[in-house]
């Protein structure tokens, strides 16, 4: 019942498309294209925290990792739910671009957890209104992207945008911890701190 509900959503939104929306979707989605939006978020993250970079670094790259091995090996290895793309009974019905539909399994999404964790987390960092506005819509844009070209169902991605929500505040957290209990008590970052006061 939940599966007949979850494909009969995917093909109302993935019915709405142009040659326009095809290429703009299919750039979304592309991982290269957001290269700049990383840089830009690693830049603004490190005027705020300086040195503190030194553990946010390593957490970033933590929470990506966990994000992309977590939603292919602990669910879509697990579950085995084909693609909507791969699926026989809506091979007609679905709207791919470039003939491009990945590989067999789609539970969850990668992009819709990777998207969320890294705006989640960062989100969490910078604590300002408007790049939290800014940073989920853009995690939205991009899971969306994924039933827009015929790869996920909604329930992927919604699965997914959950798995990576949890996982960018657990890390989060994580960081938190290690600033309160080690960063905090260390020679390293006090000294920078009591030279900030003396200036």
């Amino acid at each position: 019942m939940v599966e007949q509900i979850d494909q009969e959503i995917f093909l109302f939104l993935n019915s709405f498309h142009s040659d326009w929306w095809d290429g703009f979707m299919a750039l979304v989605s592309a991982k290269l294209t957001w290269v700049p939006l990383y840089l830009i978020i690693l830049v603004m993250i490190g005027i705020r925290y300086k040195r503190s970079m030194l553990i946010i670094v390593p957490i970033i790259i933590l929470t990506i990792t966990a994000s992309d091995q977590l939603s292919a090996h602990a669910f879509k290895e697990v579950f085995q739910r084909l693609r909507p793309c791969h699926e026989p009974s809506l091979e007609s019905l679905v709207h791919t671009v470039n003939n491009r539909c990945g590989d067999m399994y789609g539970f969850v999404s990668s992009h819709a957890a990777n998207s969320f964790a890294a705006a989640v987390l960062s989100l969490g960092l910078l604590k300002k209104r408007w790049f939290t506005i800014v940073i989920l819509f853009w995690a939205a844009l991009v899971s969306y992207s994924r039933v827009y070209l015929g790869v996920h169902y909604p329930g992927d991605i919604i699965c997914g945008a959950l798995l990576g929500a949890l996982l960018g505040y657990a890390f989060l957290s994580l960081y938190r911890l290690f600033d309160e209990k080690i960063v905090e008590n260390t020679n390293f970052f006090r000294t920078e701190r009591k030279s900030n006061a003396d200036s």
